[in-house]
């Protein structure tokens, strides 16, 4: 019976990829020795435009990513995407983080920094040029990333918004 529910939970998750982007440890000493905490930076995806981004805090480890894993699940959005880049240029700004992503090329695969990397790859977007502006925090990084996949827009939804036709904008 209990290599069947594993089996249920592995199915409910295989649809998700996770990626573990930054392990913080948080050490508080106290009377009895240092006691330590854990905060862990999960970003999920689908690989097929859906991704999101979550922070889970727990005395373990494991615990922590579990948590993260949960609380990105619930934050997950849709990313606007062109054959295997995005629409257009565009920085996406959080905190002091500040990235720069670009649309490349076929073929050009994904030119970005660790914690950018990991957003972008589990969007599913294969083809991209980004670059990270001011801060280099991973948190900051990771939601300035998703801000900016946030606010893409396609050709489609800038016609509709101007209510012009497609070729106009082009």
């Amino acid at each position: 019976m209990e290599h069947n529910n594993s089996n249920n939970t592995q199915r409910e998750t295989s649809e998700f990829k996770e990626k573990l982007v930054h392990l913080g440890k948080v050490t508080k000493v106290v009377k009895g020795g240092r006691n330590f905490r854990w905060s862990a930076l999960v970003v999920v995806g689908d690989e097929n435009g859906r991704v999101g981004v979550g922070l889970g805090k727990a005395a373990e480890v494991t615990e922590a990513v579990r948590k993260g894993t949960e609380d990105a699940k619930k934050n997950l959005i849709t990313v606007p995407m062109v054959g295997t880049t995005i629409p257009h240029e565009i920085i996406g700004e959080f905190g002091a983080g500040r990235v720069l992503l670009k649309p490349a090329a076929e073929g050009t695969g994904v030119i970005a920094g660790g914690p950018v990397r990991a957003v972008v790859e589990l969007a599913g977007i294969k083809d991209i040029r980004t670059k990270s502006l001011r801060s280099n925090n991973p948190h900051n990084m990771v939601e300035a990333t998703i801000e900016a996949l946030k606010s893409l827009k396609t050709v489609e939804e800038v016609a509709g918004l101007r209510g012009k036709a497609i070729d106009d904008i082009l």
